[in-house]
């Protein structure tokens, strides 16, 4: 633990005088490089301990890696390494592409912030699912989640043919499979989330579902991730149609289009999603709204702006089940998930 501790605080000042997306590519190879490594792999090896449950999925701690950290899924083992109780990887589409034009990732130091407009960067379902049947953890009892999202070039009319593809894909290789209709950097994307959208695309998938879970013989659970720019009647909806889509829960949120938190911030005016502490009080507000809404049994993960143990039991108690990081890795690095994992046990109690 102080290893991790120690080791971040040296290289973080290196990673952060590059830009923000090389750091990234850096940290990602470096980190796979110690994992293939079997004495710095115990090295930076954690497993804090606090059993939960999540869609009917036994966790080993409620604390996971939110989507769009190992878009490829080419890092799964590494990363669980590092203490995590599940991993989810993605968004993947059915297509390579390459994403939006660079510089497209920024640092917001001093809101710990990140803002991103990445545009669903990855190598495609073919790679994407070679590298998923390639780790390991899964095989250990590890949780898995593959996120699912739609072409930037596939029309948005056109939009359920593409996740139909990603969930036939991902579908024997997943503990569960979320559904991307949030992110701010695919254009139309989140219109997705209106009722009559969100209704017809859940429809499909639970048709397909059902086919493939006949096909392989077990069925895997279906979560939503959503975006955090919601007013309460829009949750509302929401929370309607995946109570009748037969959904298994809700990821509440991806990033945000505000800029309330940051303005006159350098890069605030950057186009894209807003990650870190700023979405922390939005994502609150929307889980507290759908666990009012969905009542006490429905999974919700609760994901945007977690920087501190403290963060993460307030997500608990604003009504989510299980917690996910990204940007608060970045900042505080990976000792922030055995602060959260601790955290979440003292407050249970």
């Amino acid at each position: 633990m102080s290893f991790l501790f120690n080791a971040y605080s040296f290289t973080r000042p290196a990673l952060f005088s590059m830009d923000a997306e090389q750091a990234h590519e850096l940290t990602l190879s470096s980190l796979q490089k110690a994992y293939d490594c079997r004495i710095t792999r115990r090295l930076l090896h954690d497993a804090p301990s606090l059993p939960s449950q999540l869609m009917g999925l036994p966790l080993r701690n409620p604390v996971g890696l939110a989507a769009g950290l190992d878009k490829n899924g080419a890092h799964i083992d590494a990363l669980a390494n590092l203490g995590f109780g599940f991993i989810e990887v993605g968004t993947v589409t059915p297509k390579p592409q390459d994403g939006n034009p660079k510089p497209r990732m920024f640092r917001l130091p001093q809101a710990n912030a990140l803002i991103n407009r990445l545009g669903f960067n990855n190598k495609g379902l073919a790679v994407f699912l070679n590298n998923v049947q390639q780790s390991q953890w899964r095989s250990q009892g590890g949780i898995i989640g593959l996120n699912i999202g739609k072409n930037a070039a596939t029309p948005i009319e056109n939009a359920v043919s593409d996740y139909l593809t990603g969930l036939e894909g991902v579908y024997p290789h997943a503990d569960y499979v979320t559904v991307n209709i949030s992110s701010p950097n695919t254009q139309n994307l989140r219109a997705l989330q209106g009722q009559s959208e969100l209704g017809e695309l859940l429809g499909a998938l639970r048709e397909k579902r059902r086919a493939l879970e006949d096909l392989h013989g077990k069925r895997v659970p279906l979560a939503v991730k959503i975006a955090p720019d919601l007013d309460q009647n829009q949750v509302d909806v929401i929370a309607s149609v995946l109570a009748s889509q037969d959904v298994d829960g809700v990821i509440a949120t991806n990033t945000t289009l505000s800029r309330d938190a940051v303005n006159g911030l350098p890069h605030a005016n950057e186009t894209g999603g807003l990650s870190g502490p700023p979405v922390h009080e939005l994502s609150l507000a929307v889980i507290a709204r759908l666990r009012q809404q969905l009542g006490p049994d429905f999974s919700i993960i609760g994901v945007g702006g977690i920087a501190s143990g403290q963060q993460a039991v307030e997500k608990i108690r604003a009504g989510a089940n299980a917690v996910q990081l990204y940007t608060g890795l970045i900042y505080k690095g990976p000792a922030l998930i055995r602060d959260c994992v601790r955290a979440i046990e003292k407050a249970r109690g």
